[in-house]
C-alpha cells in the first residue's frame, strides 16, 4: 500500500458515486436568485448568465449523474466553470448594488434593497458551498478513490467517528451547512479549515458577507427608518 493510500484511508473510507442532483439543484436556485434581482443588477442581458450556466449543467447532469473516481478531466472543469460563471456574476452584482447605493443614495426603495441583498446573500452561501464540496480533497471525484489526498475540512465526524453512522462521509448538504456557518458567525463553528486555500475561500466569503450585512442591509435599515 502506498503512503498515498494509507493517507487517504485515515481519513475515512472513499464516497464511492456522489450524487450529483444536490449541487445541480444548488445552482439552479441560485440561477433563479440571479435573474430576480433588478435589472440594474445583472451583468449583461438577464439571460446571459443563465444560458451559459444552464449550457453546461444540462449535458454534465445527464452524461454525469453520479461522481466517480474515473470521472474524465472535461467533467472537472466544466463544474468548475459552473461555479466560477454563478461567482463572479454575484459579486459583480454586488459591485454594481454597492455604486448604486455611493451614486444615488436617495430614491431607493428599503425593501428592494433588503430583498436584492438577501438574495446576493443566499448566492454567496450558495456558491461558497459548491467550491468546498468541488475542491475538499480534490473534489468528489478524489473523494471516491481510495487513495484521496487529506483533508481539506476536518469535520465533527471524523474527529469522533463513533458518533458518525458507519462508513460517513463528507456530501453536499454538509458543505452547505458550513459555507451557512460560515456566513452568519464569520468564522469557523464545528468545521475547521486546514489548509491555506479552505481558510482563503472561507475568509472571502466572509468578507462579502459582512460587506452585504454591514453596508448594503444598513443602508436598508436606514432608508426604512
Amino acid at each position: 500500500m502506498t503512503t498515498q493510500a494509507r493517507r487517504g484511508a485515515a481519513w475515512g473510507p472513499p464516497i464511492v458515486g456522489e450524487p450529483r442532483w444536490p449541487a445541480s439543484l444548488a445552482v439552479l436556485v441560485g440561477i433563479l436568485l440571479y435573474i430576480s434581482l433588478p435589472v440594474r443588477l445583472l451583468v449583461g442581458p438577464w439571460w446571459l448568465v443563465p444560458v451559459l450556466e444552464l449550457a453546461l449543467l444540462i449535458p454534465l447532469s445527464i452524461v454525469a449523474p453520479r461522481r466517480m473516481s474515473i470521472e474524465s478531466r472535461w467533467r472537472q472543469i466544466a463544474a468548475i466553470v459552473i461555479i466560477a460563471i454563478l461567482n463572479v456574476a454575484n459579486i459583480l452584482s454586488l459591485a454594481l448594488l454597492v455604486d448604486h447605493l455611493v451614486v444615488h443614495p436617495t430614491g431607493t426603495s428599503g425593501i428592494r434593497l433588503l430583498e436584492s441583498a438577501a438574495k446576493l446573500w443566499l448566492t454567496n452561501i450558495i456558491v461558497f458551498a459548491l467550491w468546498f464540496w468541488e475542491l475538499d480533497r480534490g473534489g468528489p471525484d478524489d473523494r471516491a478513490s481510495s487513495e484521496h489526498r487529506e483533508p481539506d475540512f476536518l469535520f465533527p465526524q471524523m474527529v469522533t467517528p463513533a458518533c458518525a453512522p458507519k462508513g460517513w462521509g463528507p456530501r453536499f448538504f454538509d458543505y452547505l451547512y458550513l459555507a451557512f456557518t460560515n456566513s452568519t458567525a464569520f468564522s469557523p463553528t464545528d468545521t475547521m479549515p486546514l489548509t491555506a486555500w479552505a481558510k482563503t475561500l472561507m475568509l472571502i466569503e466572509g468578507l462579502v458577507s459582512l460587506l452585504i450585512v454591514a453596508l448594503v442591509a444598513s443602508r436598508a435599515v436606514n432608508i426604512l427608518g
